[in-house]
């Protein structure tokens, strides 16, 4: 079932958001070659508790950090490692904001020192298509309106689309409905309401959109090794349009 929220409930929602996005300014004045995705997910333990906020993540069905951290062909979920990130490479932190009872969920790509062609234009083709499908999040549009703008934009620029994982509903609880894909024919899926709450969350692959999953049950990485980011942000739906709530 899609639990419509209040405006007080999105504002409340849009709290988590903002310590999120401020979170997110500060990871990327730290990403260099050197550092370690262990320090960043250090620093946002530390960043949230002096926000009076915490981790979702953390814990969730055993999960053991604060962030994923995503380098290079790793498509979602990555382990946080004590392993400096290289020149060259492409990280993705994901991170789930909790205060007052309400939550956020943003994941933001960041290119470490100087990357090659190729991955520049897959962060930034991935990142125009959430906003190609924040475009589409209007009240009686359907799910299957967004899923297709940002699906036909990647395609048209040469990358794929991972099936596997998917944007979903948030407000008290991590995942709610809808089920929220970047992939799929316009005109499906639920209609677009005042008052939904739910992430916009697509994963551009280099290569193929097949993923596998390691052995350690979460870090999926693209099948053919090839590059992968991600781009994600949490929307409140108004009468007026699309608001942001993790906007940086």
């Amino acid at each position: 079932m899609i639990t419509i929220k209040t405006k007080e409930q999105i504002e409340a929602m849009g709290k988590a958001g903002r310590i999120l996005a401020d979170c997110h300014k500060e990871i990327a004045k730290m990403i260099r070659p050197g550092i370690t995705s262990w320090e960043i997910d250090q620093f946002v333990e530390g960043f949230l508790a002096k926000h009076g906020a915490t981790p979702e993540q953390k814990g969730y069905h055993g999960y053991p950090y604060a962030t994923c951290a995503s380098v290079n062909d790793v498509i979602c979920h990555g382990f946080p490692k004590k392993e400096p990130l290289n020149d060259g490479d492409i990280v993705t932190i994901d991170m789930v904001v909790r205060i007052d009872g309400w939550l956020a969920d943003s994941a933001w790509s960041y290119a470490v020192g100087n990357i090659s062609p190729i991955a520049e234009k897959l962060l930034k083709v991935t990142k125009e298509s959430l906003y190609k499908g924040i475009e589409k999040a209007v009240v009686g549009n359907r799910i299957g309106d967004v899923a297709n703008a940002i699906q036909v934009y990647a395609e048209s620029q040469g990358f794929s689309v991972v099936r596997d994982f998917i944007g979903h509903g948030i407000g008290s609880e991590m995942h709610e409905e809808p089920q929220v894909p970047h992939y799929g024919p316009a005109g499906k899926g639920p209609r677009i309401k005042e008052g939904m709450v739910f992430t916009i969350e697509p994963m551009l692959n280099v290569g193929k959109y097949h993923s596998k999953v390691d052995q350690d049950g979460w870090t999926a990485r693209t099948y053919d090794g090839s590059l992968s980011a991600q781009y994600e942000h949490t929307i409140a739906i108004t009468s007026n349009g699309p608001i942001i709530l993790t906007e940086q």
